[in-house]
This record gives structure tokens, sequence and C-alpha cells, in this order.
């Protein structure tokens, strides 16, 4: 017989054998395919009525269009009173006449213009304990920072303002003393982003204070045009720029103003945000600053406490076609899970959002390859963070988004001041913008300012806070988190400042990837995050090694660590340290 008839001869038989259980396997199959798959649900929810948070943020908008009126609006999460809970604290403004008169200071001695401290109850709601805390305010807020100043173990506030800054020492018992005269930081003209650092590393953190322009009542000239309903916010160019501040702590509770010493008030720059990182990984922090409508600075430390700055050199200072752009909010931290830090900062409509990728020797603008070009040419961000929502083990990208011009439709009609929020997946350094899909909240349109970031509820989930400008703020649940694997690692400085800020935590999966995340509760705009280092897992159970790199100089590594869990590492009084790249000598 033909070898080939044979073939097909012996394929018939055996597929007359397989029918039947090739009858049933279709069966099965297409009684699969039937059935409705469970649909995921979006990554947030918008929890903000079920919380108990009746907050509404009071800018007091006029016919003058006063600066201010516009920029306000800062947040932050922090545990204030050590239950292992995040609480809530929200900036306000205060009341403006309108006009103002000569001589005449924002009013904030009305209930409905106080700064406003929210109790984490630990069920999903919170109380408000603004009056019993007594952190109610004074001037027109802007801004918020959290830190352990004093090393006592609890967080205390820095709250800025225009007009004179406020600080809140904690005194443990769930209530705050405003100390702000006594240690020596009063500030003073507009404030906006303030921080907590150790840039010194003599375990003690200092402040950084970005402070904007030179406006005031009586410097407010009408821009726009002349027309009813057409006068608008100035442009940033219409004023000086205000040098920003730097205190150094004294470690006896009250602080030395070293701007000039430092060299940040040789460099005045319309600042807006500020963050910080150790972008040439030399063992001391740097800052990076957001200007509006000036060029980026990035100050690099000297490790003598100076800083020189940067930017240019860096590659950081414009867009990639050399242009100055409004950068508001701001995030350093490294997104691509190369090792290195890297740097988003936001903009306006139609300039698009900036990422510059950190290259070892300089950073390069990446925004166009990154996908983030697209899909930010209509908007203006403002409170910003690389969050790993997902738990997917890359970080992605939150953007509280509003025009500054209310009326912005009347000049530019393809563009709106109520603007919704962004969520960008990050996809191996690629982002995709999955807003649509994230939930109602991303469906509405507001006047996001302030954003922090931190878990609520201790699920391993990050969830979101937005100030919104003359507005109730939203607060998002993440429900997608908890379908991938995490861990939250809570440091303990003893050596180092209290709370490790500035620590280097380099995580390694059991899967192999790597991440890196150093430990801040700075960025965004106007606000202040968790100061636990959030990593996410994707499906891996296990960590390989966690390495921390304190500001000591001491390295400490832990290996086998269990997934899902909050972590709280103590800094070993004695410990190997890390060599320096650069040996430096004077810092104090």
């Amino acid at each position: 017989m033909n070898p080939q008839v044979f073939a097909t001869l012996e394929a018939l038989l055996l597929l007359t054998l397989a029918a039947p259980f090739l009858f049933q396997a279709g069966t099965v199959a297409q009684k699969a395919s039937l059935a409705k798959p469970t649909p995921l649900k979006p990554p947030f929810i918008d929890v903000t009525e079920s919380t108990g948070i009746t907050f509404k943020d009071e800018a007091s908008p006029t016919t003058q269009k006063y600066f201010i009126e516009t920029m306000q609006g800062g947040v932050a999460v922090l545990d204030y009173d050590g239950d292992s809970y995040l609480d809530i604290f929200f900036v306000n403004g205060a009341a403006l006449a309108d006009p103002m008169n000569p001589g005449e200071m924002p009013d904030k001695s009305h209930a409905r213009y106080w700064n406003r401290l929210y109790r984490n109850n630990g069920n999903g709601t919170f109380s408000d304990v603004t009056e019993k805390a007594g952190v109610a305010g004074h001037n027109y807020g802007m801004g918020v920072a959290t830190g352990d100043y004093d090393n006592d173990g609890y967080p205390d506030l820095y709250l800025t303002n225009f007009g004179a800054n406020i600080l809140y020492h904690n005194n443990g018992n769930g209530t705050f003393t405003e100390v702000t005269a006594k240690a020596g930081v009063t500030g003073g003209g507009w404030s906006t982003s303030a921080c907590f650092v150790d840039y010194d590393r003599d375990g003690f953190l200092d402040l950084i204070v970005a402070r904007y322009v030179y406006w005031n009542f009586s410097n407010n000239p009408w821009c726009g045009e002349h027309k009813p309903g057409y006068r608008s916010y100035c442009h940033p160019d219409n004023f000086k720029p205000a040098a920003s501040l730097v205190y150094h702590n004294n470690r006896d509770g009250t602080f030395s103003d070293v701007s000039l010493e430092s060299g940040i008030a040789a460099a005045p720059g319309k600042a807006l945000g500020v963050a910080f990182n150790d972008f040439d990984q030399d063992g001391w922090l740097d800052l990076l600053i957001a200007n509006d409508g000036s060029p980026q600075q990035l100050f690099k430390n000297n490790g003598d406490g100076s800083f020189q700055e940067s930017a240019v050199l860096q590659g950081v200072a414009y867009d990639e076609n050399g242009r100055v752009y409004a950068g508001m909010g701001l995030d350093f931290q490294d997104y691509n899970n190369d090792g290195r830090p890297d740097i988003f900062i936001n903009a306006l409509s139609n300039q698009r959002y900036a990422i510059y990728a950190n290259r070892g020797t300089s950073f390069e603008y990446v925004s166009p390859q990154s996908g983030l070009s697209g899909i930010t040419m209509q908007y203006s961000g403002w409170g910003a963070r690389f969050l790993d929502y997902d738990n997917d083990g890359w970080k992605d990208l939150f953007v509280a988004q509003g025009h500054v011009m209310d009326n912005i439709h009347l000049t530019q009609p393809s563009f709106q001041y109520l603007q919704p929020l962004l969520l960008a997946r990050n996809v191996k350094g690629k982002f995709q913008d999955v807003s649509r899909q994230s939930g109602s909240a991303f469906e509405s349109s507001r006047a996001g300012r302030g954003a922090a970031f931190g878990d609520l509820d201790n699920d391993g989930a990050i969830d979101v806070i937005v100030n919104c400008n003359n507005q109730s703020p939203v607060v998002l649940r993440n429900q997608a988190g908890p379908r991938h694997n995490w861990l939250l690692v809570q440091l303990i400085g003893t050596i180092s400042n209290r709370e490790g800020i500035g620590a280097k935590v380099r995580l390694v999966m059991d899967s192999g990837g790597e991440q890196q995340v150093t430990a801040s509760t700075a960025g965004s705009y106007l606000s202040a995050s968790d100061r636990r280092v959030h990593f996410g897992l994707g499906f891996d159970k296990t960590v390989r090694l966690l390495e921390i790199f304190w500001p000591s100089g001491a390295v400490q590594r832990l290996g086998k660590i269990k997934a899902n869990q909050i972590l709280k590492v103590t800094e070993p009084a004695a410990q190997s340290k890390q060599p320096e790249n650069k040996k430096k000598s004077g810092a104090r």
C-alpha cells in the first residue's frame, strides 16, 4: 500500500476513535465560553462621603483675581497619634475682602477657614479633631510638611502660608503646640511647598521651604482682557522670584536660617514643588525644585552644608526643545527600576508633563518615548507621585489636574478649568492612560491641587487624597493593590533621624526583579505623603533581600521576608558602613 494512503487511513481511524472525547471537550469549552467572566473592580473607589470627612477648601475667590486664590490647597497624611493608622490634614485658605484694604490681611478666624485634622478611626471613618489638637492655623494657608524634627517619636507639622508660616510641635498626647517663633522658622512672604530632610546627615531633620514670587495685595495688576469676566490670574512673569529658605536643625528644638550659606538663596526660581533624592549616588541627598515659568532646579549636595545648582549641567532645566514650562508638582524616585532616581515634573495645558530618566552621568528627557506626552498635552498637573497602585512591581503615576485660570475657556475654548484625575499605568517603563477604567472619581472634573499618598487602611494598597481648590476633597480607596502581594517598610532610626527619612531601600524580589525607593514624605504639590516605604511584589510571596542604606552610613540587610506585612525595621546601633564615593568634610 502507498505509504501516503496508509497514513491518511491511520489518521481517519484515530479521529474516529477520539470523536466522543473531542465532542465532550468541545461541549465543555463551549459552556465555559458562555459563562461570563467575573469583572474586575475598578482600581479606585471614591469613599469621601462614607469617611465622615466634611472639609471644604475655602480659597475665597474675588473679582480682584488675587494670585494666591488659585494656587492653594495642600494635604498631608501622617500617623500623628501613633496608633498605626494614617490621619489626614487639610490646609485651608482664609477670608479675603473684595478688594483688600491697604494693610489688611486674610482672616482665618471663622471655623469655615480653619485647617482641618481628621483622626483615622481604623474602620474607614475619620473624626475631626482640629480644635482638640489645636491646629486651626492662621494666615492664608498654602501647604504642609511632616517630620519628626526633634526625634521624640511623634511627627510634627510645618504649614506654609502667604504670610508667616507655622511650626506645630506634636506633644504626643493628641495635641500640638505652635513653636514657630521659638524655633526660628517663621519664614514670610509667599511660601509654597516644604519638606523635612536631613541634608547634612547629623541625625536631625532640617527644613527646606520653597517660596514663589514677590506678590502682595497692593501689587496685583490687572491681567487679561479689560472687559467683564475676562480678568485673569497673572502669569508669574509679572513678578520677581523669591528665594527659597534652608533651616538647619540645631538639635535643641531650634533652627538656624542658612539659606545664604547653603547657596540656595543665591538662585531664586519661582518655586512651587520640592523633593529630594541622591541623584548621583554619592551618599548625599540632593534637592529638586519645580519652578513655574522659569528653569527647573537641581541642587547638588556638596556634603559640606552647601549646594550647587546643576540643572542645566544635568539636563533637567528645560524640556527637550530648550523651553521653560510651568513646573508645579513633582516626584523624584526610580520609576524604571534601573536603580537610579528619575524625575517627574508636571506642567500647564499645551506644555506636556516632563519625565527625565537618570542615565547615570546625566538625565534624558523621555516624555515622548515614555508615552506621557500624548496623554498630558491637554491638562495641567499639580499634586503627583510615582506609586505602584496595582502592586505589580512597577511605579505608576497619579496626577491631580485642573487649570490655573478659572475662565480659561473664554480665551482658549479647547481647555477647561476643571479637569479629570490622571492615572497612568507603568508597563515596564512605558505609561498607559488607564484613568477611564479606574473608577467613577476619574470621570468627574475638579480643580485638583495638593495630593497625598498612603495606605489608610493598612491593606497594602496605596490610597490617595486630593485637596481641590475651593471645592470638597476626594478620598480614593485603592482596591486594586491587594490583587498582588506587597511589603510596607516602616523605618525607625537610632543614629539616623528617627523616621529614617532619606534612607535608600533596595529590594530584590524572589523572582529576581529589583526596586529602589528613598524614604521621603516630600514631593507632590504643597503636600506630604506616608513616610513608610511601599513595594509591590506581583505574585512573589517572599522577598529575597531587603537592603537599607541609612543616612548615618550604616547598611542593613534582611533576607527571606514574607510578603503582605508592615515590616518595622530599627537601625542597629552599630553596623557596617558603606564606603562613600567621595570623601567630604565640613558637614555639620
